[in-house]
């Protein structure tokens, strides 16, 4: 699909590889990648592809690339299917940032399904290696807050109503916490299309990050989509896991290519975390064991993703 597409294309570009077959429909690629150059490059899907799997796409090749990178990357900025862009901000780059790099994302405009017409900019330099991580003490919940937008056409009273139905929702289960859900209307000129939605982040006290969140659709109640987030948010607060459903499978590249033992405690392996798993081991010299914890409390589901990691070095550095 055109998703896949720009990303093969993106890596191409990175390293001056060559891509047969890179056509929408095919079933067969053939891919030599060359030296992992960096630089400015743009990807751009022409749909609402998602630039959050864009991104995740290049990371681990501008991480090892010569030089600084600088993705410029366009399509859909909220889209279902993938996390959404505040995701990536708000949950996905604190937590990856622990294995020892940074990046900076500019959202330049955000796009909707079905046109996309995003842009969001990541700037990021390479590193020689990266550090291990180990996230297995989930703490307790010292903060929930969170974002619902609206954007184009909508009236920003449909961003209230996500937002008190999330609050109302997580009062039932967490009570004596102030929920801090800002109802926002993206301003015209950072936003293309029309599109709705919300994101819910609860804060630890180990700095743990865990996170529902749903997008609005043409006949779709806004009390319903507040309340979608809030319990996707809850059943990941349940499973006692330190990572939510969607960033446990984002997590596996890094965990391959650190250099050392890196462990993360989740809830339910998702098939997501398995394909990854799978490819990463075919791919990478990294050992993967999943096993599930024998915990004090019996009601919780958690599992302990471990991982030798392979210890890539970058050569350029």
């Amino acid at each position: 699909r055109p998703q896949h597409l720009s990303g093969l294309e993106i890596i191409r570009d990175l390293c001056e590889g060559t891509l047969e077959g890179g056509e929408i429909g095919s079933t067969e690629i053939t891919f030599t990648p060359g030296k992992i150059k960096g630089g400015t490059h743009i990807a751009d899907t022409k749909t609402a592809g998602s630039v959050c799997l864009l991104m995740q796409v290049a990371m681990p090749c501008v991480l090892f690339a010569a030089s600084p990178s600088e993705l410029h990357l366009k399509g859909g900025t909220n889209a279902e299917m993938a996390p959404q862009i505040d995701y990536t901000v708000m949950v996905f780059k604190p937590i990856v940032e622990k294995f020892n790099f940074t990046f900076n994302c500019d959202i330049k405009k955000r796009g909707y399904y079905p046109q996309g017409g995003g842009e969001v900019v990541v700037q990021m330099s390479p590193v020689k290696e990266l550090s291990p991580i180990n996230l297995t003490e989930r703490g307790t919940v010292t903060k929930i807050y969170g974002r619902a937008f609206v954007a184009g056409a909508l009236p920003i009273k449909l961003a209230k109503d996500m937002s008190a139905a999330a609050v109302r929702c997580i009062r039932k289960e967490i009570r004596d916490l102030y929920i801090n859900i800002q109802p926002v209307r993206e301003p015209d000129d950072q936003a293309f299309g029309t599109g709705s939605g919300i994101i819910v982040v609860a804060e630890t006290s180990t700095g743990c990050l865990l996170a529902g969140s749903s997008l609005g659709k043409r006949g779709k109640n806004s009390d319903k989509v507040g309340i979608e987030a809030a319990e996707i948010l809850l059943r990941n607060l349940k499973h006692g896991g330190t990572v939510d459903d969607s960033l446990q499978d984002q997590l596996i590249i890094f965990m391959a290519l650190a250099k050392g033992v890196s462990r993360v405690k989740s809830g339910p392996i998702t098939l997501h975390t398995q394909t990854a798993i799978h490819f990463a081991e075919q791919l990478t010299k990294a050992k993967f064991t999943v096993t599930k914890t024998e915990d004090e409390d019996p009601t919780k589901d958690t599992y302990i993703i471990e991982c030798q990691g392979m210890g890539l070095i970058n050569p350029n550095l």
